[in-house]
């Protein structure tokens, strides 16, 4: 059995987004960890391939995880979801990508246990353990917080997820949950956020880019037709917190208990 990871760093929902990715790989405590772990929603924006081949060149101290977007890309080039289904920018990813590119996406796990030391095993997801599109925020009810963990062994106290682009951390009936946030969409704060696991402690990061160069360089590494406007919107976080958490709110399930 192997040893627990002295130090994880966890960047989650790329989106595609290859300079911020860059920035925040690019970190002394990201380049210094044992393990970086990317829980999902890797390729799907403007520049997909780029970003895929580049998690696969960190090699095997890279730890991928499935997210919904990754799964959705690979149903769209195989045609087993609408294109209309899909957002413009998706189905464009999805006709970009290589046979290799989606039989790697095709293969990701969810969720994925690695031992960490001063947490013993940690779960790391996209949306939640058991779903990678469900949705859990850092003012949910405790009551669907215990749904969601209802399957994972007592020993399991850290559970890290991504999918709503937000980061936080907090406690849950005696769990920990970290959300590393958006490396490439982050809603409400520009620039790339992430999370590092080490010495039991974790923490949230944030790595600050400059944001029109960061927008200049999507552009010139992609072929999206719509890369300028996209980039514009998501890089500059023009999806504030307040709006997203408004958005997402609905679908943890606290309208049915109001």
């Amino acid at each position: 059995m192997s040893h627990p990871a002295r130090s994880v760093a966890v960047l989650s929902d790329i989106h595609g987004v290859l300079p911020v990715l860059e920035a925040v790989l690019a970190e002394p405590d990201v380049r210094d960890a044992e393990l970086v772990v990317f829980t999902g929603d890797l390729a799907a924006g403007p520049q997909p391939v780029a970003v895929l081949d580049r998690l696969t060149g960190l090699g095997g101290r890279a730890v991928l995880v499935r997210g919904n977007a990754d799964r959705e890309l690979v149903a769209l080039a195989r045609g087993t979801l609408p294109g209309e289904a899909a957002c413009a920018v998706d189905l464009w990813a999805a006709r970009q990508l290589t046979p290799a590119h989606l039989a790697l996406l095709d293969g990701l796990p969810h969720p994925v246990v690695r031992e960490v030391a001063g947490f013993g095993p940690v779960v790391f997801c996209h949306g939640t353990p058991r779903d990678d599109e469900e949705v859990v925020l850092v003012d949910t009810r405790p009551a669907q917080w215990a749904e969601v963990f209802a399957g994972l062994p007592d020993e399991v106290r850290t559970v890290v997820c991504g999918h709503t682009h937000m980061p936080f951390v907090r406690l849950v009936g005696g769990r920990l949950v970290v959300n590393p946030g958006s490396v490439g969409m982050p809603y409400g704060r520009p620039g790339g956020s992430w999370a590092l696991l080490r010495d039991g402690q974790a923490a949230v990061r944030h790595t600050p880019v400059d944001v029109p160069a960061a927008i200049d360089a999507v552009v010139a590494g992609s072929a999206y037709p719509g890369a300028r406007a996209w980039a514009e919107t998501y890089l500059r976080a023009g999806i504030g917190d307040l709006e997203a958490l408004a958005a997402f709110g609905p679908r943890d399930g606290r309208e049915m208990h109001k």
